[in-house]
């Protein structure tokens, strides 16, 4: 087959400049429309000779034949001056652009060669070759002015036509695409619709935005229609079948707001990733999401700057005990991005590890990183990992967290959550490690269930640790506490077993109408956990302001809406009574008078109790008979009992929640 001319002008080219340049050039251009260049550089040829012709017209001031006559008189300065310009063109790679979304720096490249051509074709022709019948300096000032108007009207006309074109033909196949609202009409927006009208089957028809200066304008071709109060108007008006919310650096109250006016539609919604998740490379801008639940909560995230992090991170070993776990593998995830020497996960659940660890080594191949398997419980094994690797910072995350689960198995919970956290944070001080930072729960609040007492008094382990180095005015390791709320989306939360009893078309099941809880997402939790390891003096327990609870019947309203059903017609809501243990509302503070601020705005830490020390002194006195399990534990159940004025009995707990019902 015979190649086109152009290869044989760009060798031409090549043959000039020499080296490689030209064959680079072919590649390129043998990715794109050959005959299209073709055609461009042709018509750049007409336009460099109209303009030599009328630039001679001018001077002349008459009209001449464009025939045989001009040519036989200027074919030398026309053959020059178009051998350079189409030179400095293809140097300049202006036939590579896509002209269809050329801007400012396309069509500058494309002026700035036809000015170094005509440039080097007026120094050929009146110094070098020293032609009489030249043209003059203010010819050639004419013929580059005309030149750069014909290369930017056929550029851009093409681009028109192209996009006209295009419009014609996409308007006949957009009937059968899903017609979309976009709410966001900034850079996100603007990339989201472009994307949308390349591929897919979403037809991007209006577009909603809170900043008036872009009522009324375009985006993409896309009418900005008006703020968030016309997304059910404007949903109407244009026949919307889905939304699209693409606002990923909004504040998460306004997402939030606007989530709840999209869902009141009765239409998919969908977003944009968050700002954490485009940072994190969970996601990148293209993608799209369902709503998250946390998004309809009523109450933003509390994101925290992670630049005070680095700082007891960067370079050390760090353990994380529970690491395959809902938070564990967070932590881990997060750690993972301020470059620690090494990171260990250390969990008793060999699936959920081997997943992290999968996931951890695609997407970081070159984080260190080590997963071992083993228990808190088992000091042996916690002397093994701690001697061979003497991690710095560890985050103790292993527990037992199930309330009714542990209402049946009260010595399971103190083993692990008790006597488990002591043998971590003992092995925190003989290892010298420089950070221990515990997870605790808001059911260590004023406990009605053998978990929330074993956090409690894991909570009182480590303050103990800390205060026993104070006495002995060395503190080998800063000891501290993150206390927060219910985690969304973890394993055995609310949210698994609503969805799941949707996909089941019903009934959702909720303990009580009234119940309540905090919540909090999973990334918001992590980020308090690391930021309190940059707060701790030693001792600290920190709690994160939550915002108001969330009732969980409304939570379970909102997520069948998500779901595109009616509560109470589609999915029906019922009531199973409060389990055995069950609080009916959470705390986050023992005493709301005893606590300070931090340099977080919403970050307190609480004061110790007065009577730490000597619950503490049982605790250890306690364990020094481990070797008599069953009585042991059943001695300090009753001691627990004691204590925080609980019984594990469901016979009791309900008595309890009678109480708190009749207060109401």
């Amino acid at each position: 087959m015979k190649k086109p001319q152009i290869y044989c002008i760009i060798t031409l080219y090549d043959d000039v400049v020499g080296g490689s340049a030209g064959m680079e050039y072919i590649k390129q251009f043998k990715s794109r429309d050959m005959y299209r260049v073709l055609l461009m550089m042709l018509l750049d040829i007409v336009i460099i000779v109209f303009s030599v012709w009328f630039t001679h017209v001018l001077r002349l001031n008459r009209i001449i034949p464009l025939g045989e006559s001009f040519l036989n008189i200027k074919f030398r300065e026309i053959l020059i001056l178009v051998l350079l310009v189409e030179a400095a063109m293809v140097l300049a790679k202006a036939y590579v652009f896509s002209w269809r979304y050329a801007g400012f720096r396309e069509y500058s490249v494309i002026y700035v060669a036809a000015f170094l051509g005509t440039a080097a074709s007026f120094i050929l022709s009146n110094v070098l070759l020293r032609d009489e019948a030249s043209f003059l300096v203010s010819d050639y000032a004419v013929i580059y002015l005309l030149c750069i108007f014909g290369f930017t009207t056929e550029r851009f006309g093409g681009s028109m036509l192209r996009i006209l074109s295009s419009r014609i033909a996409n308007s006949k196949g957009n009937a059968k695409k899903r017609r979309i609202m976009v709410v966001g009409a900034g850079d996100t927006g603007s990339s989201l619709i472009k994307s949308m009208k390349k591929v897919g089957s979403l037809y991007p028809v209006v577009a909603i935005d809170d900043d008036s200066k872009k009522h009324g304008m375009r985006v993409c071709d896309v009418p900005v229609v008006g703020g968030r109060d016309e997304i059910p108007t404007a949903a109407k008006k244009y026949r919307i079948e889905e939304i699209i919310i693409a606002i990923p650096s909004g504040k998460d109250s306004e997402r939030i707001g606007i989530a709840s006016i999209c869902r009141s539609t009765g239409l998919k919604t969908s977003t944009v990733p968050s700002l954490y998740e485009l940072a994190s490379g969970k996601a990148n801008i293209n993608q799209i999401r369902e709503v998250n639940p946390q998004e309809l909560l009523g109450r933003s995230e509390k994101l925290i700057d992670g630049n005070d992090i680095f700082g007891y991170i960067e370079g050390k070993v760090v353990l994380v005990t529970g690491g395959g776990g809902s938070i564990g593998s967070e932590l881990c995830r997060q750690i993972s991005n301020y470059n620690p020497r090494m990171l260990i996960v250390f969990d008793i659940y060999e699936n959920n590890a081997y997943e992290l660890q999968m996931e951890l080594k695609r997407r970081l191949p070159q984080l260190k990183l080590e997963v071992l398997i083993g228990s808190v419980r088992d000091r042996k094994r916690l002397e093994e990992v701690f001697s061979k690797y003497n991690p710095k910072v560890v985050f103790h995350a292993a527990a037992h967290k199930h309330v009714p689960l542990m209402e049946d198995s009260p010595n399971e919970a103190i083993k692990n959550n008790v006597y488990g956290t002591f043998n971590v944070a003992d092995m925190c001080e003989k290892y010298a490690a420089e950070r221990f930072v515990l997870i605790s729960t808001d059911k260590a609040v004023n406990p009605t269930n053998v978990m929330g007492a074993s956090k409690r008094l894991a909570e009182m382990v480590m303050q103990r640790m800390a205060h026993r180095q104070k006495e002995r005015s060395v503190q080998k390791t800063i000891y501290a506490a993150v206390r927060f709320g219910n985690v969304l989306g973890s394993n055995g939360s609310v949210i698994p077993l609503f969805k799941r009893q949707i996909r089941e078309g019903g009934p959702i099941t909720v303990t009580h109408p009234e119940i309540n809880r905090f919540f909090m997402t999973i990334p918001e939790a992590v980020q308090l956990v690391m930021q309190a390891g940059a707060f701790a003096h030693g001792g600290e327990i920190f709690i994160l302001d939550m915002g108001e609870p969330v009732k969980i019947v409304d939570l379970a309203r909102n997520l069948i809406e998500l779901s595109g059903y009616t509560p109470d017609v589609d999915i029906k809501i019922e009531f199973s009574g409060l389990r055995p243990g069950e609080k009916m509302y959470e705390e986050l503070l023992l005493d709301k008078q005893r606590h300070t601020a931090t340099k977080h705005d919403k970050i307190y830490v609480e004061q110790p109790i007065e009577n730490d020390s000597a619950i503490l002194s049982e605790i250890y006195a306690l364990r020094g008979r481990l070797s008599c399990e069953v009585p042991i534990y059943d001695e300090m159940i009753k001691w627990m009992n004691e204590q925080f004025e609980w019984n594990s009995s469901a016979d009791q707990c309900d008595e309890k929640v009678t109480q708190e019902q009749d207060l109401q």
